[in-house]
């Protein structure tokens, strides 16, 4: 079974896999590799290992390990990047364009240069591309991203005092919803449960599974219940410790009691109390 690494071609950005053929590839080192877009240059990240079954697409090949010249190149691009990124901000205030410059990438090559923006709405940026292709005299290419991935480029501390989890060790983004929050008894305040991107905080999402699975076994609020005591109706429950407040039916001004929720079973449904017609006054 051939062998495969992993290679990554910007900090904490996706990892792609290429084929090694015979070399033998340490994790951290520096890999020229073909893919889609010419030649590149990127770090390893998961050194050799088998090719799993489950993966039938063609891979590109590691052309050969990093010289000191591609090493040197890959520095120089970065200072390229830097200028690139300052002219480019002049040009956009020159054509008046309602776009936020994010980050610039040039090919390992030379041979293209990546303006990474956000923007609203549609941005008519064909002008700009005239004018930066007229100074870098190569190809120029615009691609605008989303708030999520604004926040992954350029790095920074969420509310938790870390640094961005998209920015330290997420490659992709996963789907996340407020329906994650409301299943984990959050506060739906806006502040409180989004990022700095303003989206929903990707950490909703990791321990999902297990609210998912607590949920099931806990009975919610309002729900019917026989506890050791007799029967009652929850009025709280605690997902994470398997504390249930139960108010009785034998004691309904009395204060709800704790019960564990190994120690509860649902109880009969109750029936809806019938709304009452108000009844007309008599007749004088």
């Amino acid at each position: 079974m051939p062998d495969i690494i992993g290679v990554q071609f910007r900090e904490n950005g996706k990892a792609y896999y290429f084929d090694p053929g015979e070399l033998q590839v340490e994790k951290g080192a520096t890999v020229v590799v073909e893919n889609a877009q010419g030649i590149d240059c990127g770090t390893c990240v998961a050194a050799n290992h088998p090719l799993p079954e489950s993966f039938n697409r063609p891979l590109k090949r590691v052309i050969r390990l990093a010289t000191p010249d591609d090493i040197r190149r890959l520095e120089t691009n970065r200072k390229k990047e830097e200028e690139a990124f300052d002219i480019c901000l002049e040009k956009i205030k020159k054509h008046g364009l309602e776009m936020k410059l994010v980050s610039v990438e040039y090919a390992f090559d030379g041979g293209k240069i990546l303006f990474y923006f956000t923007a609203d709405g549609r941005v008519d940026f064909r002008e700009l591309v005239k004018d930066l292709a007229s100074v870098f005299k190569t190809r120029i290419e615009l691609r605008q991203v989303g708030v999520r991935d604004e926040a992954k480029m350029l790095g920074g501390l969420g509310i938790c005092g870390r640094e961005f989890c998209c920015t330290r060790f997420m490659n992709d983004f996963q789907p996340v919803t407020i329906k994650m929050a409301k299943e984990q008894n959050l506060s739906l305040n806006p502040t409180k449960i989004s990022g700095t991107c303003g989206r929903l905080m990707c950490c909703l999402g990791y321990e999902e599974e297990a609210y998912e699975q607590l949920n099931r076994i806990t009975p919610r609020p309002g729900s019917a219940v026989n506890t050791p005591r007799g029967k009652g109706v929850v009025q709280e429950a605690n997902l994470l410790t398997g504390k249930v407040k139960v108010r009785l039916d034998d004691a309904p001004d009395a204060l709800p009691e704790t019960f564990d929720r190994a120690d509860l079973t649902p109880g009969e449904r109750r029936p809806r109390r019938e709304r009452e017609e108000p009844q007309p006054a008599p007749e004088e």
